[in-house]
């Protein structure tokens, strides 16, 4: 490249914004004519098109073919999302939209976590996904053993950031609901505070230590913990919209290894879990990642916290041809909006 983009012109930056917004409207290569007709300042068609070679040289613009109009490149994308967008904000509609919602969804971390992803979704047209904490490294604030039917014992546990993990537990033997009260508090006041994951390893050094003589009760509490504490170390994903894909044209040409990404799920957890670190909005797409790269897709995501500390990462999916401008701020609207409600809860 011959110069760096803080280099630009106020023509170039303005030029390239043309270019990408009419590719992002048309799919198309763009040409100076059509620049040129587009534009509000009057500028020659020559003049653009040696604007537009500049920009190309400049690695921000390429051309599929000699007697083809440009394309944006993955580095003229991040420019004009990074630089040319910064304006762009929230409508009014959507924000009203956004705060309602969020603030009559359920308690919960799964509820505030799924109706955000619906109102990625539905806001955006496109894919929306959050990516939750891993349970089994959450911090335990209580845990309660609901007695269902003979065997059967719903364990509930609440972890500090306000998510709750549900896992059905058979019993060797029948265990009266008073004993079960019991152990939810004594597992609550002598655990609490601590991982999902310390807790039961804690536990079953305890019940293999053949010095320690222990009482039907806190076997039975280590039982429970064994089992209902049993619970994943990967984060999870909650996705809505899936049915977008079809909608999305020619820029989502592999549908089918999309739909395989979204099925299993991990190769995205992994990709979102990656951008955890960022700091506000970030835009990948082609190369940035092998994902988005062997997938043709552009991703947009930023962090949400939950407590003192990052929990997970809202995102929206969709073609690499996304309208950034909408997007961007979109996102970090829901981000910031959804860590506010899960503060409000903890």
């Amino acid at each position: 490249m011959s110069r760096v983009n803080d280099q630009l012109s106020d023509r170039d930056r303005e030029i390239l914004r043309e270019v990408i917004q009419t590719y992002l409207s048309s799919g198309e290569p763009v040409s100076s004519r059509r620049v040129a007709k587009d534009r509000q300042v009057q500028l020659s068609a020559a003049t653009i098109r040696n604007v537009m070679a500049d920009l190309e040289d400049m690695g921000y613009l390429r051309q599929p073919h000699v007697s083809a109009g440009r394309l944006p490149t993955e580095a003229g994308f991040h420019l004009f999302i990074d630089d040319l967008m910064s304006a762009e904000v929230v409508s009014d509609d959507d924000r009203r939209l956004i705060d309602d919602r969020l603030t009559t969804a359920g308690g919960t971390g799964q509820e505030l976590t799924e109706e955000t992803s619906r109102l990625l979704s539905q806001l955006s047209h496109h894919v929306g996904v959050v990516l939750t904490p891993a349970l089994g490294s959450a911090v335990m604030k209580a845990i309660e053993f609901v007695p269902l039917s003979g065997r059967k014992v719903l364990c509930v546990v609440v972890a500090e950031t306000g998510f709750v993990e549900n896992k059905l537990v058979v019993t060797d033997e029948p265990i009266p609901r008073e004993d079960l009260v019991r152990i939810s508090n004594y597992l609550t006041e002598n655990y609490s505070g601590r991982t999902l994951f310390e807790i039961r390893e804690e536990l079953l050094r305890l019940m293999s230590d053949e010095r320690v003589r222990l009482d039907e009760l806190l076997r039975h509490a280590i039982e429970l913990a064994r089992d209902g504490m049993n619970i994943g170390h990967a984060p999870s994903l909650v996705v809505d919209g899936t049915h977008s894909l079809f909608d999305a044209g020619p820029g989502m040409s592999r549908l089918e290894g999309m739909f395989q990404m979204f099925a299993e799920r991990a190769r995205l957890a992994g990709l979102l879990n990656r951008c955890l670190d960022a700091d506000g909005v970030r835009v990948v797409l082609g190369q940035d990642s092998r994902l988005t790269e062997e997938l043709g897709f552009g991703l947009v995501v930023r962090s949400y916290k939950a407590g003192d500390g990052v929990a997970g990462s809202v995102a929206v999916v969709g073609p690499a041809r996304m309208e950034y401008p909408r997007m961007v701020p979109l996102v970090n609207y829901l981000g910031e909006r959804l860590s506010e409600a899960l503060a409000r809860r903890l």
